[in-house]
């Protein structure tokens, strides 16, 4: 063989070797994207489809990091919130329009809707409905939702419950 075609040739495996290797990395990182995008739906199902706080555990770390100045930390935190909401908006809905991940971090784009028919958030029962979009950020670690952020319409969530003008 002569030098040239051991170059070409050495070079095609280097080049497949290494293709190969990133195609591997790449699976890896998408499977666990997918997996994290599978422990964000089924918590979501339950939590916010069906209002069941009661297995908090399977989804959630005890020491939760929550960045909504509104919710209290941790999981205990978060299912207080919620129980709170849930029965202050016994129509509350959660509408999830899209679903995105990427390593540990997982977004939700969806609509929460309902009607406020008790107090919430220091706010008496308004008896009236709302509609407002949110961007959900969750960083999941150990297969369990250790963090979250949101971006999330607060203004249009008080301004329709008539608490602003």
């Amino acid at each position: 063989m002569t030098p040239i075609l051991n170059r070409i040739n050495t070079l095609m495996f280097t080049l497949l070797l290494t293709t190969g290797g990133n195609t591997m990395a790449q699976d890896s990182i998408i499977t666990q994207s997918q997996v994290n995008k599978q422990i964000l739906a089924k918590f979501g199902e339950e939590v916010f489809g069906k209002k069941d706080l009661s297995n908090l555990q399977n989804y959630m770390q005890e020491d939760y990091i929550q960045h909504n100045p509104l919710v209290p930390q941790g999981a205990t935190g978060f299912k207080t919130f919620f129980a709170d909401w849930f029965k202050a908006v016994p129509d509350w809905n959660y509408a999830l329009t899209k679903i995105v991940s990427e390593g540990d971090t997982v977004w939700a784009y969806g609509t929460y809707s309902g009607t406020q028919k008790g107090d919430w958030l220091g706010i008496p029962a308004t008896h009236k409905s709302y509609r407002i979009d949110a961007v959900d950020i969750f960083r999941i670690e150990d297969g369990k939702l250790a963090e979250h952020w949101d971006v999330i319409d607060t203004y249009g969530l008080f301004k329709q419950l008539g608490v602003i003008q």
